[in-house]
């Protein structure tokens, strides 16, 4: 064989194997984005639930309004349920802070439920907060925990166990109109149930626990999906609190717009709470997630550009 062929035939054999390198790397390219989008952005639907979305809550039959409910933007009020929301503005400049209080009492038995984006328990199934909130009949809501970007976490909506992957601390609204906070790990959702649970919620961490400030936020991690990260700083918040049995309290942050809301750390938020007066709080899905509904609207400002974020699940109150 020449030396010209000799060199043909390793440039031939050069290229193949570039090829096959390139190649390759496209497959496994393709196989890692695959892999994403299957993770986290791909619906996959393990239950549908009751045609209107309304998880059927194991709670005392609740009585009959026998007057209409009298209502305002800000307020609302009939024979069980009073709601009551205000804007606070703190600070000024980069340090404003803008939050939302919905104080809630309920007169003969809690009425706070839970709904399903879409119908539907799942991974990445989602629906704006307004959206899931007005499907219901909502005269309140706030996003849930977000429970569908993670597989793991005890998932228990209206006395139906829908996930048992003890991972972190969760928090359990129990049918005597209480909410306890609680580690995964050590109840099991027998138990839970033994207790009279209806809804747990996995997110966290526990803000305030018998009334004292439930510890150092200095470095908390949710869970260990693509992306995680710290969240003691400052950003947009949802949480849920409890004053006494039947008496609860809503907070939402607005945040990362200067000049109008910063959002809050963790450390900041849990003594809002404590400041409001609840024995029990608990730290809900945030940032772009954080949104209060009332009367059809969403009353805060999601992430400052008044843009909702779909999320799995919302905590709402119906109306009469």
């Amino acid at each position: 064989m020449t030396r010209r062929g000799v060199i043909i035939i390793f440039r031939q054999r050069k290229k193949i194997k570039i090829i096959t390198i390139i190649a390759i790397c496209l497959l496994i390219i393709a196989a890692i984005l695959y892999w994403l989008a299957n993770r986290y952005l791909f619906e996959h639907v393990e239950v549908v639930v009751a045609p209107n979305n309304v998880v059927t809550q194991d709670l005392p039959v609740k009585q009959v309004a026998s007057s209409q409910p009298q209502y305002d933007d800000w307020n609302y009020k009939d024979d069980n349920q009073t709601i009551s929301i205000k804007q606070v503005q703190t600070g000024s400049g980069a340090d404003a802070i803008t939050y939302f209080v919905a104080d809630v009492k309920f007169n003969n038995s809690t009425n706070l439920l839970t709904a399903f984006a879409k119908n539907a328990f799942g991974t990445n199934i989602i629906e704006n907060t307004s959206t899931i909130a007005a499907s219901n009949n909502a005269v309140f809501a706030i996003n849930g925990d977000y429970y569908g970007f993670r597989n793991d976490g005890v998932i228990i909506r209206g006395g139906t166990v829908y996930r048992d992957e003890p991972a972190r601390d969760g928090l359990a609204l129990l049918s005597n109109g209480t909410l306890q906070a609680y580690n995964e790990e050590e109840i099991s959702s027998d138990d839970l149930l033994a207790k009279g649970t209806t809804n747990t919620f996995s997110f966290g961490p526990t803000l305030v626990t018998d009334g004292e400030i439930a510890g150092d936020f200095s470095a908390v991690q949710i869970d260990k999906n693509f992306g995680n990260r710290s969240i003691q700083d400052a950003n947009p918040r949802t949480g849920i609190g409890m004053i006494s049995s039947n008496h609860f309290v809503f907070v939402v942050v607005d945040g990362r717009k200067t000049n109008y809301s910063r959002g809050m750390t963790l450390t900041e938020f849990a003594n809002l709470f404590h400041e409001l007066g609840a024995t029990e709080a608990y730290n809900l899905d945030g940032g772009g997630s954080s949104t209060m509904y009332f009367m059809g609207r969403v009353v805060n400002n999601p992430l400052g550009k008044g843009n909702e974020r779909g999320v799995s699940d919302i905590i709402f109150i119906p109306k009469s």
